[in-house]
């Protein structure tokens, strides 16, 4: 490696989005160009915050604006000659589909734990879902439990984040914690 300029890294984001609370079912999404099951994630665009990123990404390849729980953790693996890290939160669907999906996704299927993570193709990913799914069940369940969430903070420290659904409604403008 000496002599040569290593590349920067691929900055992604991404949620790992509940819908229901007695038997919570996870989105995984396919993917139109390859047909593999994914979990919702993507670029973090230039002058983005990584949260607002996760939120934007779930929001189109899954369709549904979100409450934002907490920081999972992340994940980081070889895309050609990049390293592609992707930063996760547990995140619960709103509502009805608020938007049509990506062209790049086919399909977003609602399934239980043990069956989305049998899903996924990449085995990465399965190995992730399985470590932090039960963290995100527990971290939406006791969101949902509280009358009103905690101050978000993020993952990294102290520096607060207002976590807001897109949109308007009764929803909009609650503060969820993300870590």
């Amino acid at each position: 490696m000496q002599g040569r300029k290593q590349k920067a890294p691929i900055l992604a984001a991404g949620g790992v989005v509940l819908r229901g609370s007695r038997e919570p079912l996870v989105a995984v999404v396919q993917l139109r160009n390859t047909n593999h099951w994914v979990l919702p994630k993507g670029k973090i665009n230039r002058n983005e915050t990584v949260l607002a990123a996760a939120r934007r990404e779930v929001l189109e390849e899954v369709g549904h604006k979100t409450y934002v729980h907490a920081f999972l953790g992340m994940m980081a693996y070889d895309v050609g000659p990049r390293v592609k890290i992707v930063q996760f939160w547990a995140m619960r669907a709103i509502g009805d589909q608020a938007r049509r999906l990506m062209p790049d996704v086919k399909a977003v299927e609602w399934l239980a734990l043990e069956h989305a993570i049998e899903r996924l193709s990449r085995s990465r990913e399965r190995e992730f879902l399985r470590n932090v799914g039960p963290v995100a069940i527990k971290a939406v369940q006791r969101s949902s439990r509280r009358a009103e969430p905690l101050p978000a903070r993020h993952a990294y420290g102290s520096q607060a984040y207002r976590s807001r659904a897109y949109g308007r409604g009764e929803h909009a403008g609650r503060v969820h914690a993300v870590g």
